[in-house]
C-alpha cells in the first residue's frame, strides 16, 4: 500500500570516495517484463542506500550529487548508464530488500553527445521500464538535477518557456507553497542565486499532476509532480555544481525529500570563531609599535555578540573562543571591570568577562614548536591551562592550538625566510615527536589543524584526522582568513591585503585594490561559502581584529556581521555555536561515522516503522529520521541521532517524523 505522507523536506566531490562506489552491473538475463522482476519483492524493506544514475564519469551533474550525499554522509552507489549493464537483479536482494530508498538522476533524459554530434539517451526503454518498475515496488521517490521541458522519456508536466546560460551574474528564485514544505530549512522568503548555468523557465501543463517548487515570476524552475503510476518525482529545470550557492541551498532538501527524510548521515549548519593571541602583543602593519587590546574593549566586544545574535535570531548566545597565551597574563590583576587599581586592565576584565567567552589552551609564551623538547613543550602546555585555571577561566584540558599551527609538519626550512613565504607541507608524518609526546601525555586529545595545508585537510567532511604518529590524537582543522593578524583598523586591513592581493602585490589576485567593504565582502562571502555547505570547523582571527576602532565597531565583528547576515538571508534554521569540545567531539563523530556507515546495510522497514542494522564494526553512525537509544536532536524538522555500535550486536531504531 502506497504511503499517504509525504517528506516536506579547495572540490567537496573528492571527500568521501570510499562511500561512491560504481556499480557494474552484470548478471543474468532480465526477467520477462519489468514488473515481473519485482512480483514478489516485499516493498516495505529499503536499504538506507542512494542511487546516482549518470551517463559516464564525465558527466556534468555528477560531482554535484557526489557533493551532496558526501557532505551529508549518505553511502551511495553510481550506475554509469552508457556502459554498466542495468539488471532488475541488481536493485533488489535475495530476501526481496530493495537495495535504494532514493534514485537521483544527473539529468532526465540521461543524454548524452555521440560523436557524430548527435545527443542519444543512455538508457533504453528496457531500463527505464527496470528502474520505474523498481520505483513502484518500493514506493521509492526520484529526483532529477537537470530537467529540460518536454515528455520524454517521461513526462514531468514541464512545457516550452524559454532558455538559455546565466552567466556570473545571478538571476533569483524564489520558494512556492510546495517548495517551502521541500525546503523547509530556508526562509520562505529566501532569494536563491542561479548562476554560471543553463537555464530552462518553464510553465506547467494544464491539468498535470504537478505543483511548482521554485519560480522566477511566473517561470517554473523547479517541480514536484506524480507519475501516472503513482511515481514521485522532484526535479530542477537548470544546471548545477558543488561550487554554486543554488547547490547549497538546494541539494541537503532534495535529498531528504528523495529519502522520505530517513537517511544515514545528517546535515546542519555551524558558525565558531577563535581569536587568537589573547594577552599577547601583536606588531602593527606597515609602522613602528605593537598592539594589545586595551581592557575596556572586553565588555565591547561582549556587547558586539550579545547585539550581533539580538540583530540575527538564527544565532543565539554567541561566543568566542579565546585562544590565550598566558605568559602575558598578570596574576596580580583582580577580576573586576575597572582600569582603575590593576597592574593589567586587560587581565582584570577578562577575569570580570570571563563566563561571556571561551577558552582555548594556545601556550604560555606562544612559541613555534617545530623543534622543541619535551620539557618545553610539556611546560607551554600543562602551565597555560594551570595559569588560565588560576585566573579563574574555563579552559579544557583535552584541546590544544599550537602557535601558527606549529610542530604538525608544515614549517618554512628557511628560519630567515620571509614571514609571507609559503611554508613548505613536509606532512603530518614530519609532525614534532616531542609536540606530540607532550600533548598526549598532558592529557590532549584536539589538536587544531589548518585547512590551507594539504596533510591537514581530512578526506571526508566535518571529519578530523587521527595523527598518523600519535593516533589518540585527532587533529581537527580550522578554517584560515585573510583578516590580517596585524590589523586593528580598516586603514591597516586594506593596506596588508592590498600589498598581499592587489594587482601590485605580492600574490596579485585582483585587477584593483581592494576597499575596506569590498576586502569585507569577499572575505565574507569565502566564508559565506563554508557556512552554507554545513561546515562545522572554526574560523581563525587574532587578537588585534578585535579591536574597537570606532562606534562600537571592530573588524572582527564587521566581517562575522556579512557571515550571519548572509546566512540569515537563506535559512531559517539555527547556526551552531558548541563550545570547542563539543566541536571537536562531533568532528570525532564525523570521522567515525564515515568509517562505518559503507561498511553494513540498514534496512528501513517500513511495515514495523524502523531501521535495523548489523555494524561489522563497533563506533558510530549518524542517522536523520530515526530515535537512537541514548536520545537525538531535532534541527529543524529533522531528528538527527548519533548511534552508538558493538560489532554484531544488531540495532533497532523506530523511526519518527519522516514525511
Amino acid at each position: 500500500m502506497r504511503r499517504a505522507s509525504r517528506n516536506i523536506g579547495s572540490t567537496i566531490a573528492a571527500l568521501v570516495t570510499a562511500l561512491a562506489v560504481t556499480v557494474a552491473l552484470p548478471g543474468p538475463a532480465a526477467a520477462a517484463t519489468p514488473a515481473a522482476a519485482f512480483a514478489a519483492a516485499d516493498g516495505d524493506r529499503v536499504a538506507l542506500r542512494n542511487l546516482i544514475i549518470a551517463t559516464d564519469p564525465g558527466d556534468f551533474g555528477l560531482p554535484a550529487w557526489r557533493s551532496i550525499l558526501d557532505r551529508t554522509g549518505t553511502p551511495y552507489d553510481v550506475v554509469y548508464a552508457r556502459t554498466d549493464r542495468f539488471r532488475a537483479d541488481r536493485l533488489i536482494d535475495g530476501d526481496g530488500t530493495g537495495r535504494y530508498n532514493a534514485v537521483l538522476l544527473t539529468s532526465s533524459g540521461l543524454r548524452y553527445q555521440a560523436e557524430d554530434g548527435s545527443y542519444r539517451g543512455a538508457f533504453g526503454s528496457l531500463e527505464w521500464n527496470i528502474l520505474w518498475a523498481y520505483e513502484r515496488a518500493f514506493d521509492v521517490r526520484q529526483v532529477s538535477l537537470y530537467t529540460p521541458y518536454g515528455t520524454s522519456p517521461e513526462d514531468y508536466c514541464l512545457r516550452a518557456g524559454r532558455e538559455g546560460d546565466v552567466g556570473s551574474t545571478p538571476v533569483h528564485a524564489g520558494l512556492t507553497t510546495a517548495g517551502a514544505g521541500v525546503f523547509d530549512r530556508l526562509a520562505t522568503d529566501t532569494r536563491i542565486p542561479i548562476s554560471r548555468s543553463y537555464l530552462y523557465r518553464a510553465r506547467l501543463a494544464r491539468g498535470c499532476a504537478a505543483e511548482p517548487l521554485l519560480t522566477i515570476g511566473q517561470d517554473v524552475v523547479g517541480v514536484l509532480s506524480t507519475a501516472p503510476d503513482g511515481r514521485e518525482r522532484a526535479a530542477l529545470t537548470f544546471t548545477s555544481d558543488p561550487y554554486l550557492v543554488q547547490t547549497d541551498l538546494l541539494g541537503y532538501g532534495l535529498l531528504r525529500w528523495a529519502n522520505q527524510g530517513v537517511l544515514i548521515g545528517e546535515q546542519r549548519h555551524w558558525i565558531n570563531v577563535d581569536m587568537d593571541d589573547w594577552f599577547n602583543i601583536t606588531s602593527r602593519p606597515g609602522q613602528a609599535g605593537t598592539f594589545r587590546l586595551s581592557g575596556p574593549e572586553v565588555p565591547l566586544l561582549a556587547a558586539q555578540q550579545t547585539a550581533l545574535g539580538d540583530r540575527h535570531p538564527v544565532i543565539e548566545d554567541f561566543r568566542l573562543n579565546l585562544a590565550y597565551n598566558g605568559g602575558d597574563l598578570d596574576p596580580a590583576a583582580p577580576a573586576r571591570c575597572s582600569a582603575a587599581n590593576t597592574p593589567d586592565p586587560l587581565t582584570s576584565y577578562s577575569r570580570c568577562l570571563r563566563e561571556r567567552f571561551r577558552w582555548i589552551n594556545h601556550t604560555v609564551t606562544h612559541p613555534r614548536m617545530n623543534v622543541t623538547s619535551y620539557q618545553r613543550n610539556r611546560m607551554e602546555v600543562t602551565e597555560n591551562l594551570a595559569i588560565g585555571r588560576e585566573a579563574g577561566l574555563t579552559v579544557p584540558t583535552s584541546v590544544l592550538k599550537t602557535p601558527e599551527y606549529s610542530g604538525l609538519g608544515v614549517y618554512n626550512p628557511d628560519p630567515n625566510g620571509s614571514p609571507y613565504d609559503p611554508p613548505t607541507d613536509f606532512g603530518l608524518g614530519a609532525s614534532n615527536p616531542e609536540l606530540l609526546s607532550a600533548a598526549a601525555d598532558s592529557g590532549v586529545r584536539y589538536l587544531h589543524g589548518n585547512m590551507s595545508f594539504g596533510s591537514h585537510r581530512p578526506d571526508c567532511f566535518n571529519c578530523g584526522i587521527r595523527h598518523p604518529l600519535r593516533p589518540e590524537l585527532l587533529v581537527v582543522p580550522d578554517w584560515p582568513t585573510n583578516i590580517s593578524y596585524q590589523a586593528t583598523t580598516p586603514a591597516e586591513q586594506v593596506t596588508v591585503f592590498n600589498e598581499l592581493y592587489g594587482p601590485d602585490g605580492r600574490f596579485p589576485t585582483f585587477d584593483h585594490d581592494l576597499s575596506y567593504r569590498e576586502v569585507v565582502a569577499h572575505e565574507s562571502d569565502q566564508a559565506l561559502r563554508q557556512v552554507l555547505a554545513g561546515s562545522a570547523y572554526s574560523f581563525t582571527l587574532h587578537q588585534a581584529n578585535a579591536h574597537v576602532y570606532a562606534n562600537g565597531d571592530s573588524l572582527t565583528f564587521d566581517w562575522l556581521e556579512e557571515v550571519v547576515r548572509g546566512y540569515a538571508d537563506h535559512y531559517r534554521v539555527p547556526l551552531l555555536n558548541p563550545d570547542w569540545v563539543e566541536l571537536a567531539e562531533y568532528v570525532a563523530a564525523r570521522t567515525d561515522h564515515f568509517d562505518h556507515a559503507d561498511a553494513g546495510t540498514a534496512v528501513w522497514d517500513r511495515g514495523t516503522g524502523t531501521i535495523g542494522y548489523r555494524p561489522a564494526a563497533s563506533g558510530s553512525l549518524f542517522v536523520t529520521g530515526a530515535l537512537a537509544p541514548g536520545g537525538a536532536d531535532r534541527y529543524g524538522s529533522d531528528t538527527v541521532s548519533r548511534v552508538e555500535l558493538t560489532a554484531d550486536r544488531p540495532v533497532t531504531l523506530p523511526v519518527i517524523g519522516n514525511r
